[in-house]
């Protein structure tokens, strides 16, 4: 393996959570600086998840026609600079404008970094590397509040835009040591009218989505996201090069894990914003205070990573996906008993635990089969199509945590992530061995 695939992979993914997780802490000091409106502020956080999420799979069909290590490194350079310009906008304007061009470098950087690690790894290390990835998102997501809130009291609210500038040229660097190794790529020519359609389904979708806390589940954009989807669909069947190459669309195992991590993004962050609004507007818990009481989610996150590794070579991916996606059942349920949603501190560890442990199960066994499954040629899309999933899961989980009221957003969430028993149950018994040079072949 090359010995900069893996410190890229997880510092890129690093980057990218951090991003996002800092951006809430730093929200209320830029509303003050800037003046700026609710309606704004709102824009700051959707106009890069709408970005990031209509262009990530076009992005991994990028790499897989010109080389991922080039796509990954424009990708980084972008966010960077993206960043500056954030950390420098006079106007929250330009700070959304700004926001949506680092959506796009995200989209751009994201894919590569789990089709690098299919090139680079040999099989038997493939897991491993993945649960390095997962734990190392993991301890992002867990220490952005505690960075964001440090760098917003000690330095205001820019230098959580500053702060990815040395981190991303720190990426880059390394990107340009990295030396994958030399595969034939798949030639296939890229359906502009597919990708144009896909795009717009899925930024038309995730804004819908968005808009569900205010708007409802009855809003026009949900209606025309829907019809996009159906239009992509049709032109998908009658066109010879398809946006979603075809190899991807039949594979089993790919599909069944992007719908398991839809499913079990959208349990998990549906229930953290439930539960943190609970604890921090019924119960008057500060966010510090609410971020401890929820730290063995992280905790597990990272420790369960690698042990969701082993049992994946143990007990194959069958039967780790469904023990992964029980216990974050259990876990939303745990939070919705007696003394779990927060006014218990034991209670709540605990459900937080299980939340936890079962994620980064799920997280190890569905990325090791996005990525270990992906027909040959096409890892960049099956990465791309991987993001998407996590992207729109979190969304889809808020607005179905808002609409269903304090009392009923746990039990709802409980039953969405049980859907994901379904698609955890197509994953094969067990994973078969690869030879290198197989793997390495496949791109």
């Amino acid at each position: 393996m090359s010995r900069f695939a893996l410190p890229v992979s997880a510092a890129a993914a690093m980057l990218v959570a951090l991003d996002g997780t800092v951006l809430l802490i730093a929200q209320p000091s830029m509303r003050r600086e800037l003046g700026a409106g609710a309606a704004a502020l709102q824009w700051t956080s959707t106009g890069y998840l709408v970005a990031v999420a209509a262009l990530l799979v076009v992005a991994g069909r990028l790499g897989d026609r010109y080389g991922h290590r080039g796509t990954l490194l424009a990708g980084v350079l972008g966010f960077g600079a993206a960043s500056a310009g954030i950390a420098l906008a006079p106007t929250v304007g330009w700070v959304i404008g700004l926001r949506v061009v680092q959506g796009a470098f995200g989209a751009l950087l994201q894919p590569g970094t789990l089709a690098l690690l299919r090139l680079c790894c040999p099989p038997e290390r493939l897991g491993r590397a993945i649960a390095v990835r997962t734990g190392a998102i993991a301890v992002a997501a867990g220490a952005g509040p505690l960075l964001g809130g440090v760098l917003v009291a000690q330095f205001g609210w820019r230098a959580v835009f500053w702060i990815n500038v040395p981190v991303a040229v720190l990426i880059a660097a390394m990107t340009v040591a990295l030396r994958p190794p030399e595969v034939e790529r798949i030639r296939q020519r890229l359906d502009l009218t597919g990708a144009v359609l896909l795009a717009a389904a899925l930024a038309v979708l995730v804004h819908a989505l968005a808009r569900v806390p205010d708007d409802g589940w009855n809003g026009p954009e949900l209606a025309l996201g829907a019809g996009l989807l159906a239009v992509l669909i049709g032109h998908e069947r009658r066109t010879p090069e398809p946006v979603v190459p075809r190899p991807v669309a039949r594979s089993r195992p790919v599909i069944a894990s992007l719908v398991l991590l839809l499913t079990s993004s959208a349990g998990l962050f549906g229930t953290l914003f439930s539960t943190t609004f609970r604890l921090q507007d019924a119960l008057h818990l500060g966010p510090l205070s609410a971020a401890l009481r929820m730290l063995p989610l992280t905790a597990l996150m990272v420790l369960g990573a690698p042990a969701a590794e082993r049992a994946l070579r143990r007990y194959g991916p069958r039967r780790t996906a469904l023990a992964g996606t029980l216990l974050l059942v259990a876990g939303v349920a745990a939070l919705a008993g007696p003394g779990g949603g927060g006014s218990a501190p034991v209670a709540t560890a605990v459900a937080a635990a299980l939340l936890g442990a079962g994620f980064a199960a799920v997280m190890v066994t569905a990325t090791g089969s996005v990525v270990g499954d992906a027909p040959p040629g096409h890892a960049g899309a099956v990465g791309g199509l991987k993001q998407t999933a996590m992207n729109i899961g979190p969304t889809l989980g808020i607005a179905a945590a808002s609409s269903t009221g304090p009392h009923g957003a746990l039990p709802a969430l409980a039953v969405l992530a049980a859907v994901g028993l379904l698609p955890a149950a197509t994953l094969p018994a067990a994973r078969p061995v690869k030879r290198r040079g197989v793997v390495a072949a496949n791109g």
